[in-house]
Parts: C-alpha cells; structure tokens; sequence
C-alpha cells in the first residue's frame, strides 16, 4: 500500500508520483533534526551567566534545562502521530516556526519564569518538528538511498549533541553586540528563517493513507509517565529531594502499567492506540529501542560530567573546555558517513566493535584525567576522546537503522516518535543519574576521583551495550 503524497516539485509533474526526498530536501530536514539536539546541550555552558544577569538560583536555572527537556520528551510520540495524520512536512513546517518564534521569546526573556516558560514552549515545538525527520526520511527514500540518509541523520545527531556544548561556549564567549548569553537561543533565529525557505521548496509532503485520530487516553497517560519519571530526577538533586520527588517516582511504574494496558485494550478493540502494541512485536524495533537506553544514559551524562569538571575542576573557560571535545565530534561525523558501507559489509557486528573502541576511548580519558589532574585539557584527552568518538560512530547512526528497518511507512511518524522519546528521555536520565552520580562523588573524593569513578561507571554502560549488541539481528533491511 503506498502512502498518500504531495511531492515539493514545480507543477505539471505527475500528481500520483512517489515523493522523493533529493539532496537539498535531505540536508533540510537534518538542519531541522539538529536544531532540537544543539539546544538540548547549548544551554549548559550559558546557565553561569544567565543566573547572574536574571538573578535566578540554581532551582530555576535547572528549570531551564529541564523544562525544555521534559515538553521535547513527553510530546514526541504525539508529534509523530500528528504527522501521520496532517502531512509531515505540514508538521515539520509548522514546527520549525514555532521553534524559531520560542527561540526569539527565550533570547529576549526580560526574567527567569519567562525564559523558563519560553523553554518549555520551544521543548513542545521541537516536539512537533522533529519526528517528521525520520519518519520522512522513512517514506520519501529506499534502499542504498535510505542507508545513505539514515547514516547521515546519525552523523547529524551525535555531531549536533557534541557540537551544541561547543557553540555554547564560544558564542558566550563572543559576547556578540552585546547579547551574552541571549545569542545561543538568538542564533536559531536566522537559522529557521533559512530552513523555511528551504523547506517549502524541497522537502515533499507525505502521510499515513489512513489517517488515525489522536488517542486521547493513551497520550495523557504517557505523558503522566514520562513526567513522573523525568520531572523528580532532572529537578531532585537542586530542590534537596523534597517528598514529591519519591511519591512521583513511585508511581512512574503504575501510570506506565495503565498506559500499557490502555494501549492493549484499545488495540484489542480495534481501536488506535498512540504507541500500537504491535510495533513492540518486531524485533529489530524492540532490541534496538533497549540499547538506545545505556547507550543515552553513557552519552549526556559523559557530556554533562566533562564540562563540570573541565571548567569547576580543571580550571578551564567555556571555549577551552567545548575544545577538548572537538576531535570527538571530528572522529564522529567522519566515521559516521562511512558506515553504510560497513554495515553492508559486516552487519550490525559494527555495532559491537563500536562499543569496544568506545570503551578503549573512555578508559584513556579516564587514565588522562588520573594522571594529568589538574592539566586536563584537550591535548591530554585527544587520543582517548578521537576513540571514542569512532566508536559512538559505528554504533549511533547503526542502531537508529535497525530500529525502523522493519516499520511500515504507514507508521513512520510513530516507530520515529518512539524512538526519539526513548532517546531524549535517556539523555534527561544520563544527565540525572550519572551526573548526580559526579556531584555527590565531588565533596568526598576530590573533582579527580569523582571524574575517574564516574567514567569507570561509564564503562560498565558500554559493556551492557557491547552485550546488548549481540542480540541485534544481523543484517539491516
């Protein structure tokens, strides 16, 4: 059955003909795919300075982040079904607007709640944008065409989360006219303004051939998940663990078991659940949905951990410290376009070996940072960082294949939707736990030790990976 189209060409082309998604389509849709990831992490290295100039503690300023990240998270899955139902590239379109107008809303914000609010709103723009990347991708390309894209939005992503806390300090830095750090949220602007044009040219439109309604039960109940579980552990550690945080927690386990069991019975009714149960019967999707978890949780909180350290501990400024992960982002993107062709050539057994040199590239920070304390700076971390961005490389883009090889393009927005949720809700849970992890590690051990034990921890997320990474299939469709 062939999806419904529309596609981007100059009239008097033929009407029922399948969309394509060419060259200027595809690097289109991955500036939208990096734009939601560089903001995830752009903030990092700003929060100093946005504290002192709106006067904000550090509960609010984590606010920031985590108000941005829970929207993005808990609205992604309903993002992916509003493509499928609307027009993907109606969604994309309308979405990067939102996303460029939240984005001009945060780098004026006159207080803290403003910008906070702001934040929120630009999570739940980035929400409706970002699922019809994939999922357009999905149903606009084939074959060697579909690997070729599916690698590049891999390398765009892992580039984007690495090169986001890059931007953050230099553009911080700059302090350009003036703006401080109103410009990492001010830089979007033209950003998008660009994107639209481009979009509205090249991108084509494609949808479900049976659109199916929103399933109202089902997307407040995975919301109320996603919330209990992220919203105490992104805000416990600066709000000292009140109560709230331990009743929330409890009963994440409870709001997900009603959600699976809304989602079955709508199923069983013939009814359309948000998150159809049948996806989770196919076993690339499922398989590669666990991995993503370690995988995420070892990445953000790494990213997290090295910029404290490097900049509390090591005494290094934003740009300095944004440096020491530039060959990381370097090994990445390049290692990245090559994979296509390994994973013809070898399988998702590429995926193991990325795990192995990942935990090769960690072990050498974490010797660097034993030995060269409190001179640790890009030069000490080069080798080990190069590694390990080789080997986040040969697993990232990989893995995100594998997961939607077998979704039916009808489903594209949801099998996207799903796995984008599994990764940002990852990301939030890295920076969570192995960052309260280094914080509560500091006061006793030193800022050394805590980086050392915390990348140690790392390590034993890369080992699960490796493992996890046997149970893949072999070949990717």
């Amino acid at each position: 059955m062939t999806e419904t189209t529309t596609s981007a060409r100059p009239a008097g082309s033929a009407a029922q003909a399948p969309p394509v998604l060419e060259g200027l389509g595809l690097f289109t849709v991955l500036l939208g795919a990096a734009l939601p990831l560089v903001d995830f992490f752009i903030v990092n290295v700003a929060l100093p300075s946005i504290g002192a100039d709106l006067a904000a503690g550090e509960a609010v300023l984590e606010l920031v982040v985590a108000g941005y990240g829970l929207a993005y998270a808990v609205l992604l899955v309903l993002g992916g079904r509003l493509g499928d139902l609307f027009g993907r590239r109606r969604l994309f379109l309308g979405g990067m607007a939102a996303f460029g107008l939240t984005s001009l809303a945060c780098g004026l914000a006159p207080d803290a709640w403003t910008l906070v609010a702001a934040r929120v709103a630009q999570g739940a723009a980035a929400a409706a944008m970002l699922p019809q990347v994939l999922a357009t991708i999905q149903s606009a390309t084939a074959g060697a065409r579909r690997a070729r894209a599916m690698g590049m939005y891999g390398a765009t992503a892992g580039l984007a989360m690495v090169a986001g806390q890059i931007l953050g300090g230099v553009l911080v830095a700059a302090d350009v006219a003036g703006t401080g750090w109103r410009s990492v949220f001010l830089v979007n602007v033209p950003v998008v303004v660009v994107g639209l044009v481009l979009a509205a040219r090249a991108v084509p439109e494609t949808r479900s051939p049976h659109p199916e309604p929103v399933d109202g039960p089902g997307t407040v109940l995975l919301a109320a998940a996603l919330l209990a579980l992220l919203a105490p552990l992104t805000e416990g550690r600066a709000a000292g663990w009140p109560l709230w945080t331990w009743l929330s927690l409890a009963a994440f386990p409870l709001l997900a078991a009603a959600f699976y069991a809304v989602e079955r019975r709508a199923d069983r009714l013939g009814r359309t659940p948000l998150v159809p149960p049948s996806l989770f019967a196919l076993t690339s999707l499922r398989r590669g949905l666990v991995l993503i978890v370690p995988f995420s949780i070892g990445f953000s909180g790494f990213m997290f951990v090295i910029a404290v350290a490097l900049q509390q501990g090591a005494g290094l400024g934003p740009v300095a410290a944004g440096g020491a992960l530039v060959p990381m982002a370097v090994t990445f993107f390049c290692v990245s376009l090559a994979g296509p062709r390994l994973v013809a050539r070898y399988g998702t057994r590429v995926v193991t070996a990325g795990a192995l040199v990942q935990a090769v590239g960690v072990g050498l920070m974490a010797l660097a940072a034993w030995r060269s304390w409190p001179e640790l700076g890009w030069v000490q971390l080069l080798p080990g960082a190069a590694l390990a961005g080789v080997g986040q490389a040969l697993q990232l883009p990989v893995v995100f294949r594998v997961v939607l090889s077998e979704v039916p393009g009808a489903r594209a927005g949801v099998g996207s939707g799903v796995m984008i949720t599994t990764q940002q809700s990852s990301l939030a849970l890295g920076v969570a736990t192995l960052g309260t992890l280094f914080l509560s590690l500091v006061p006793a051990l030193g800022m050394r030790n805590a980086l050392v034990s915390t990348l140690v921890v790392q390590l034993a997320g890369i080992a699960l990976t490796g493992l996890l990474s046997l149970r893949l299939p072999r070949t990717v469709g």
